[in-house]
């Protein structure tokens, strides 16, 4: 439960930035459509950055390589 709560305050707070930094007042037509239309491309920049850094954190060595002594 706490963390679909920390989800949705999450997506509360990305779309009070958005309205605060375009200025929207979401009472025309047109300021609902913006708000829409950036909303929307955040969540889908911020699905497409998760997926990037997922792909970045499974192509990594989490395991230790063994010391073995080079030949002389």
């Amino acid at each position: 439960m706490k963390i679909t709560m920390l989800i949705v305050m999450f997506l509360f707070i990305g779309a009070f930035f958005i309205i605060s930094q375009n200025n929207l007042s979401l009472n025309t037509h047109e300021n609902i459509n913006k708000f829409v239309s950036d909303y929307t491309g955040w969540l889908g920049n911020l699905f497409e950055n998760a997926g990037a850094l997922t792909g970045y954190v499974i192509k990594m060595k989490w395991l230790p390589q063994p010391n073995i002594p080079a030949d002389e």
